[in-house]
């Protein structure tokens, strides 16, 4: 299965190409941070000082990343779609097999932190309130027809 990336997602992604490896790997650590964490925008300062870029750019350049990876991790993509997925975007040889590297490093802990954010939805644990609840509001000629689905569900 591959990733279908909208064309914002894939802007995002184009500023990773014009930096170094070690910073496309210290943006993957911060993406994997943020998912702690949450955002810090001090960091997306910091290091758009250190690159002379807008701190936007590089904010834009960790949620990029942090998308390619949760969405790779939440549907658990094998490493062949992970790179025909990044290969489509047009990246070098090594910074697709950085983006496989972090992706691989990081999956699991990815999809623990995905579950924990994931809100509990209320459900029944058992639905015999509800025949409870209907049976005295049946008229006389009603009954006959629990009855005989009682015997069908002993039988």
């Amino acid at each position: 299965m591959l990733l279908d990336l909208s064309e914002e997602h894939k802007e995002h992604l184009a500023f990773l190409p014009q930096v170094d490896s070690a910073v496309v790997a210290e943006f993957g650590r911060i993406a994997v941070e943020f998912l702690r964490r949450g955002s810090n925008p001090k960091i997306y300062e910091g290091a758009a000082r250190k690159l002379s870029v807008s701190s936007d750019t590089v904010q834009h350049g960790v949620e990029g990343l942090i998308y390619l990876l949760t969405e790779s991790s939440k549907l658990m993509i094998s490493e062949l779609d992970f790179q025909d997925s990044v290969f489509v975007l047009g990246f070098s040889e090594e910074l697709n097999k950085l983006l496989l590297q972090l992706y691989l490093d990081n999956r699991k802990e990815i999809r623990t932190i995905l579950s924990e954010l994931a809100p509990d939805l209320p459900s029944y644990h058992s639905l015999e309130w509800r025949l409870d609840v209907q049976i005295p509001k049946l008229k006389l000629s009603d009954w006959s027809l629990i009855v005989d689905w009682t015997q069908l569900m002993r039988e």
